[in-house]
């Protein structure tokens, strides 16, 4: 099923014509009520009747995370504050909260991205949703309650915390599509086969999992776990919360809402755009958004964009699965190291737990990286000889896949402190 088939399977010239249209629209409206923007064209020597094809986006100036917080709270906002009608913002773990604000006709907007994206993932009316985000100024809460109360589901407003309940809750009230992270996710199950649940007998059958990077290993671990089919969807605060793009069926890369948000992948060293199939950085431009348009936002998200048709019959522009974030790149003794490299290494290796930190120090001019990853129960055995051979296997992987050597440290199980949103993988002591 296709929520807005008009749009998501339209010909490629009728989306680029849609999007050229879209992008004078939101450049000539930054230039002329956004000051940041003004002076930012002004420096670059570009106006907004410059952008005549789309490939003219590329004369625009790159924005990022710190044009946000240097605006705290609304100097990026495009309209007055009493025709803003929401606030959302970041977590603010890495500084000053990251503040957006919608519109009336942008909520509107919202809630039918989101339609499309949880029907994409094959979620319809009949279905009872259970979502596990946090509600208040996070956008995934309010993001996927909008979108699935739009398709007609049934949501219970669970939030996150207490989890036993939220176990006893899907099997009460017949939850059949879970909305969490992927780590939490994992926590839960782990609650589930704690309290003796059966998950096989509950009547989850989809999940609907965002927020932070999930896998493919991670993925086939909660769908074993859970029974359920597990579904990949993006969003970020910056540019409205989720409901950007989502897995299909096919499960062949996320589609994007392209006719809301121009996609590109760019070099994250040079800038320079890169071409479909070619790993970069994703940037995206808004080109709906009335309250808090953004152009050209580099996400920092490592992916790639795929061209070619899919087999559930839309035609818009998929996103790979990310991999990274060019700013949890480690560098470790001179080599490019992402937390997603060393998590591929810990799915597919039998005997240790999807639960893990990446505590990074330095000794004198040398950097040390120790992998602490816990022990799945079965393997909690205690033999000295079991667990020698377990980390040797473990180290020998991480090197062949880091070109650099990783201490590795084997926990008791649930030693690591499980977390309700984001897992923190990277505990850098560096400089400290």
């Amino acid at each position: 099923m296709v929520w807005e088939p008009h749009y998501e399977c339209m010909s490629r010239e009728d989306m680029q014509a849609i999007q050229l249209d879209r992008l004078q629209t939101v450049v000539h409206n930054v230039y002329e009520k956004v000051p940041f923007y003004r002076k930012l064209f002004v420096e670059q020597g570009v106006k907004p009747q410059d952008i005549k094809r789309l490939e003219d986006v590329q004369k625009l100036p790159f924005s990022g995370k710190e044009a946000i917080t240097e605006n705290y709270p609304f100097g990026l906002f495009a309209m007055p504050m009493k025709q803003i009608v929401r606030v959302h913002a970041s977590s603010g773990t890495t500084g000053r909260q990251k503040v957006v604000g919608y519109s009336k006709r942008d909520i509107r907007t919202w809630s039918n991205l989101v339609a499309r994206v949880v029907t994409m993932a094959g979620v319809t009316d009949e279905d009872i949703a259970q979502i596990c985000f946090g509600y208040g100024l996070f956008t995934g809460g309010f993001g996927l309650h909008y979108g699935l109360e739009k398709v007609g589901a049934t949501i219970i407003p669970a939030s996150t915390g207490n989890t036993e309940r939220q176990i006893t809750m899907m099997q009460d009230f017949g939850t059949t599509v879970l909305v969490a992270t992927p780590s939490y996710a994992l926590y839960m199950v782990e609650a589930a086969e704690d309290m003796g649940v059966d998950t096989s007998k509950l009547n989850l059958r989809v999940g609907l999992f965002g927020a932070e990077p999930c896998t493919e290993n991670m993925k086939k671990e909660i769908e074993r776990r859970w029974y359920m089919r597990a579904t990949d969807n993006y969003g970020l605060t910056e540019i409205g919360g989720p409901g950007v793009a989502g897995e299909c069926e096919c499960a062949d890369g996320l589609h994007i809402n392209e006719d809301h948000f121009y996609p590109e992948v760019i070099n994250p060293d040079t800038g320079e755009v890169l071409g479909y199939g070619e790993q970069g950085e994703l940037v995206f431009t808004s080109l709906t958004r009335e309250a808090f348009p953004i152009v050209r936002y580099r996400t920092r998200d490592i992916s790639m964009l795929i061209n070619e048709p899919c087999a559930c019959g839309r035609t818009t522009v998929r996103m790979k699965k990310i991999t990274g974030r060019a700013d949890d790149m480690l560098i470790i003794r001179g080599v490019n190291v992402y937390p997603s490299q060393i998590e591929s290494v810990i799915m597919e290796t039998e005997g240790v737990a999807p639960h893990y930190q990446l505590i990074v120090t330095s000794k004198g001019y040398l950097d040390d990286l120790e992998v602490q990853v816990e022990l799945s129960g079965d393997h909690f055995t205690g033999k000295f000889k079991e667990l020698e051979e377990l980390e040797k296997t473990l180290k020998q992987k991480l090197q062949r896949v880091l070109s650099i050597s990783a201490k590795v440290k084997l926990l008791e199980p649930r030693s690591i402190e499980r977390t309700m949103g984001k897992a923190k993988r990277v505990i850098d002591l560096r400089n400290k």
